[in-house]
């Protein structure tokens, strides 16, 4: 039987991100240094092939897993774009600043309706692709781009006894951080095993072990700095070249340039 490995993975910097709002489901884009923080998560993960990626629908995380799909060398896969992703509504707070927020809405979304979705999403996504692999011998890789307090949610219910069985759900588990910086990732691991022979607990994985592999890794941002003058926080425009391109692109367009702005 293979081994089924999921990256669970936070959007790159959003443009309400940098302003300190509460962007639950508001739909803020990257911004020109959370592209650059994408694209590096893209490359770092190149030699990972990707079976399927499921993504949030609100377009900061689209755009950090289209980075990553655009850096696999092998067949690209399709995303999936799932509603139940998205990040925790919170209703009348939405756009304002997080540290003016004396008390939650009471319109916010609750902890148990993440969960639900949670559960949902795990129902709808990753139970078939977990039952189908039992039966393989190759290796799957799954990668899940979402927000940080979606993951966290995520994260508590995978590591529930309604997923695995606790005997088989390493206690160190218990200690890794549920946070996420921006395009980190945690990566967990799940292997085929016997089943306890007796016990009350009835989870959805009973022949499945849980492992933490990685927690919030961030290695692929390593020496990357912000550029100055506002314009590594401004929103991230898709049009634009990088300036490697633009300088790769040959002397004669780079003159060109120079002469417009004369």
């Amino acid at each position: 039987m293979g081994k089924i490995t999921i990256f669970l993975i936070r959007h790159g910097e959003s443009v309400d991100n940098v302003a300190g709002l509460l962007a639950g489901v508001r739909d803020s884009p990257l911004t020109s240094h959370g592209a650059i923080q994408a694209r590096r998560l893209g490359a770092h993960l190149t030699s990972t092939r990707f079976d399927w990626i499921f993504v949030s629908n609100l377009q900061r995380a689209v755009s950090t897993a289209e980075a990553v799909r655009d850096a696999q060398t092998e067949t690209k896969p399709t995303l999936v774009q799932v509603p139940d992703l998205r990040e925790k509504d919170f209703g009348s707070d939405e756009g304002r600043r997080w540290d003016k927020q004396v008390a939650a809405a009471q319109d916010a979304e609750t902890k148990q309706s993440m969960r639900q979705r949670s559960a949902r999403f795990i129902d709808e996504h990753l139970s078939p692709i977990v039952v189908s692999s039992a039966d393989g011998e190759d290796d799957t890789n799954i990668a899940i781009v979402s927000h940080g307090m979606m993951l966290a949610s995520l994260l508590a219910v995978v590591r529930g006894p309604d997923c695995f069985h606790p005997s088989l759900v390493s206690s160190l588990n218990a200690d890794v951080p549920a946070r996420w910086s921006n395009t980190g990732f945690t990566r967990l691991e799940v292997s085929f095993v016997e089943a306890p022979t007796s016990s009350e607990a009835h989870p959805r994985w009973p022949h499945c072990r849980l492992a933490v592999a990685t927690v919030n890794s961030v290695a692929h941002l390593a020496g990357l700095k912000k550029t100055r003058g506002g314009i590594g926080s401004a929103q991230h425009d898709a049009r634009q070249r990088t300036v490697t391109s633009f300088f790769a692109s040959g002397p004669s367009k780079k003159r060109k340039a120079e002469e417009q702005l004369d």
